[in-house]
């Protein structure tokens, strides 16, 4: 599923992925290494024509991780040791894209955020199927989203401090 038809899908919970990988422009990811250990690599994503989009250096090894197994999580950074910004998940398959369209406006839209673009045709970049996805965070009361076409959007809400 593309993200503009997650979006359509569960609007509250891509809402809230959009907003944590838009506001540190970073994200970890997790691939598969050829024997089986996972690998995390931060990575900047980029929103392109309803697409999430993540493009990495050439022959890089997590790009080359996704080329032999296209399954991976993506994760919103957190930086704040209590959680209270909450941290979102993805998981899903990463397309490598080769269309000089769509590996253009990658590059447009990286140039317009940050000023540069990466060299054609020297780099990697993937659109993300989404399987399932997730948020939660810790802060009170502590809740969460799950989210998978199966069982829907799912909420649980748990809360820390009572009140005697």
């Amino acid at each position: 599923m593309r993200w503009d038809e997650f979006a359509t899908e569960v609007p509250e919970l891509a809402a809230l992925g959009e907003e944590r990988l838009r506001a540190k422009e970073l994200c970890l990811v997790g691939t598969l290494r050829k024997n089986g250990w996972p690998r995390i690599s931060p990575v900047e994503p980029e929103f392109v024509d309803g697409e999430l989009m993540l493009g990495m250096m050439w022959q890089s090894p997590k790009a080359l991780d996704l080329l032999r197994d296209p399954r991976i999580v993506v994760h919103s950074v957190v930086s704040e040791r209590s959680g209270k910004e909450g941290d979102f998940k993805l998981y899903g398959r990463a397309v490598d894209e080769h269309d000089p369209e769509r590996r253009a406006a990658y590059r447009a839209a990286i140039k317009a955020r940050i000023d540069w673009e990466p060299p054609e045709p020297k780099f990697h970049v993937f659109s993300i199927d989404i399987d399932s996805a997730g948020f939660v965070t810790f802060d009170d009361p502590r809740y969460g989203l799950a989210w998978d076409p199966e069982g829907g959007l799912r909420r649980w809400a748990i809360p820390l401090s009572t009140d005697a």
